[in-house]
């Protein structure tokens, strides 16, 4: 049994997903953090059975495999109970990977695609520490280090937390960016490239 999805209004909510293989609409697990206008954040995660086989490559990369989702819902049982939360908030991802693969497995599943406002997080750690290009770049792990930030890589609700912090890091460092290639960050919205 799932525990209850957060309930509330949000600042945004970050996402990250996790696959059973090689295949974008094999997701095994989903993470959600929703990050409170007090930058609060409550993280949720639910295991979700692929109906794929597991590639032995992923499974050593986030320990999930078959035997962890066997009572697992489906993606078409899990998502439509997490629609009306995700579609009233702006969504951020850490690259465009997890919005690719929740659209795989919609279309996979036969269900609609969900219009979604999605932020990178790659792209606002681009705006806000150029100088990291080149330089271990922005990704989640040379982000870890960098900022100092606690988690557990590569499971779903862990990494969903680690993009909403890199965002908040952002916000806080690079209030006031305005030309064309930066973003603008506001403590309570996101604003999308200029």
């Amino acid at each position: 049994m799932r525990s209850p999805l957060p309930d509330g209004e949000f600042q945004f909510i970050a996402l990250d997903v996790e696959t059973a293989c090689g295949d974008s609409a094999s997701i095994c697990q989903i993470g959600i953090a929703c990050v409170g206008y007090d930058n609060s954040i409550h993280t949720w995660s639910t295991y979700v059975d692929p109906q794929m086989p597991f590639a032995p490559f992923n499974i050593d990369l986030h320990g999930i495999g078959p035997d962890t989702v066997r009572n697992a819902g489906n993606f078409a049982q899990v998502w439509p109970d997490m629609l009306p939360l995700l579609t009233r908030h702006p969504m951020v991802q850490h690259s465009r990977f997890d919005e690719h693969a929740i659209n795989a497995a919609c279309k996979a599943h036969g269900l609609q695609r969900p219009r979604l406002t999605w932020h990178d997080s790659v792209t606002i750690a681009r705006a806000a520490w150029p100088e990291l290009k080149g330089n271990g770049g922005h990704g989640l792990a040379n982000l870890k280090q960098v900022l100092n930030l606690d988690f557990h890589h590569h499971d779903a609700g862990e990494d969903a937390r680690a993009a909403a912090m890199v965002v908040l890091k952002a916000q806080a460092a690079s209030s006031g960016l305005t030309t064309k290639k930066e973003l603008r960050f506001k403590p309570i919205q996101l604003s999308l490239p200029l």
